[in-house]
This record gives structure tokens, sequence and C-alpha cells, in this order.
């Protein structure tokens, strides 16, 4: 089954441009999926497509088989979405209530809230962090927040845009954690980036954007020798003629 269905995309910003055009993509639900290319490719303009925070020119996104124009306040709870900058999706004074602002925009009553809060907390491993300001977090500490701010939400497809971006060592591989973790509880996962070392060995698919147009889709070892050619550094792996490694072995 298709999760997400896209046909025809573009779109076309006020001075002209184009971000993104003729996107055509399916993505089965279940999948790890990476979108990978350069600044500039196209990437985050598609992803919001995905929850309407941009609207296409031309085409169509449809989630479960709903348009998301159709219905913009389904489509919000049913991706989650981390940007690369953490802080701008922080917006309370304490983690607690950061995770609860959006189980609150759905008027979801009390109880429910402080259930759903507590359990994405601990589930990222916050849960003794409830009263400390987002401010005074680590850079780590934030993305993990952003990650509890989503499942709050209860989205069946979760995006991660550049989610290693400016972490250390320790703190990607804790987020790495925490996206297979997302996995194999069920979630869909998109995962953009223009690394592709910390994450494509747990990849089932691989679509590289460049120009705002796909110009690779398959199976990852399938069209890793044309990354390139596309802006995109090849992993050491797979230069030296071998599988890719996870990061968490």
């Amino acid at each position: 089954m298709n999760i997400i269905e896209i046909e025809n995309l573009s779109h076309r910003f006020a001075d002209g441009t184009f971000g993104v055009k003729d996107i055509d993509l399916k993505i089965r639900d279940g999948a790890l999926a990476v979108i990978a290319g350069p600044n500039g490719s196209g990437k985050t303009t598609l992803l919001r497509h995905l929850n309407g925070l941009l609207l296409p020119t031309t085409g169509t996104v449809r989630l479960g088989g709903i348009g998301v124009k159709q219905d913009l306040l389904r489509a919000r709870q049913f991706v989650g979405m981390m940007f690369q900058d953490a802080d701008s999706q922080i917006v309370g004074e304490t983690v607690y209530e950061d995770v609860a602002f959006g189980p609150e925009n759905l008027r979801l009553d009390r109880g429910q809230i402080q259930s759903r809060v507590q359990k994405a907390l601990q589930a990222v491993g916050m849960s003794d962090l409830a009263s400390q300001r987002p401010h005074l977090l680590s850079g780590g500490e934030k993305r993990r927040l952003a990650i509890a701010g989503i499942l709050a939400m209860e989205p069946r497809v979760i995006v991660f845009d550049e989610p290693f971006s400016s972490l250390d060592y320790p703190g990607t591989k804790q987020i790495l954690k925490h996206i297979l973790s997302l996995h194999q509880l069920g979630h869909t996962i998109l995962v953009t980036t223009h690394d592709l070392e910390k994450i494509i060995a747990h990849a089932d698919r691989l679509i590289l954007m460049h120009d705002g147009k796909i110009v690779r889709d398959g199976i990852p070892a399938d069209i890793m020798t044309d990354v390139e050619t596309f802006g995109v550094r090849r992993p050491c792996a797979f230069r030296l003629g071998l599988e890719a490694d996870s990061w968490l072995n």
C-alpha cells in the first residue's frame, strides 16, 4: 500500500523560479526512504508539500488516499516533520509545554494531552527534563525534543530534514537510534540528507534530487555509482566495494 502519492507536482515561487518540477513519487507504508541531493536541489521544498506548509502550483499530494489540500489539519497530524533547525520548532517555556503544544491545538482533553506528552518524553529519554527550559538544552537534546513534539501528534509518517547536521558523533548516534526505533514501531520514515554516510545502511530506498527534479530512484546499492554525478558524496564503504555498515555497530 502506498501511503504517499505525489503526481505531477511543481511549485513555482513568487520570483518565478521552480523549487520542484514534475515530481511523481509514491512511498509505500512502512518504508525508510532517503532523499538525497545538494543544497538547493528541492528536498525541503518537496517535504513542505507533505503537510501543506506549501501548496502545489500544479499537481496533487495524497496521504493515505486523501489530498493534502482537502484536509490540511489531517495532513499535519498525518505527517510529522523535524526540520534542520530544531530551535525553530521550539515554542514552549518548558520541555513539557513544548511537547504539549501540538496536542493542545488538537483540542484534546487534559488527560489525553498529559498521556501523550508523558509517552513521547519517555520514548526519547527526556522524562527527567520535563521542567527544563528548552533554550538550555544541547543541540542533540533539542532534536530529541522536536521528535517528542512530533510523536505527541501520533503521525503515521515522520520526516527528518537533515537530522544529523552539526551534531557530534554521540549526538548523531543518538538521533539515528531514535529514527530506527520509530521505523521499527511501524512509522513510515523519510530522511533528507546530502551526507549518505550516516543513514544509508538502513535505507530500503534512495531518491536523488537535482535542480528540483527526481533524477534517480531505487535500491541504494543499485544507484550508488551515480550519486556523485548529482553532487552527493558516495559513502566510503561503497568506494571500497563494501556494503554500508551502520554507525551503531
